[in-house]
């Protein structure tokens, strides 16, 4: 096999990927903590697979911190593209033209 150059097209899958795995896990993290665990002030003393309530929710919100760190690099690596559907949006105008940094402001 040749050793090929990893593509934005790759970094972009790749991540996807990724981030779906984390949405599912944080998803699962949350079932648990809503319906396996009663409400937080009553979880005293139980505990699944050996981690108590508070173990629980500290997962839930690191899992939630990857997420969110890894949907800013998402927006990050199509930020381009974000700039011009809000240039677009705002000035009407199609096409892509020549780019004098508006996009990018509009876009922030």
């Amino acid at each position: 096999m040749k050793n090929r150059k990893l593509t934005r097209t790759d970094v972009n899958f790749w991540l996807d990927f990724a981030l779906l795995i984390v949405f599912l896990l944080l998803a699962w993290a949350s079932i648990i903590l809503r319906f396996v665990f009663p409400p937080a002030f009553q979880a005293e003393g139980w505990t699944l697979w050996g981690w108590t309530y508070e173990r629980w929710a500290d997962i839930q919100f690191t899992i939630l911190g990857i997420l969110a760190l890894g949907l800013l690099i998402h927006v990050m690596l199509h930020w381009t593209w974000v700039c011009g559907v809000v240039a677009s949006r705002v000035s009407q105008t199609k096409g892509s033209g020549r780019d004098d940094g508006s996009r990018t402001l509009w876009g922030v």
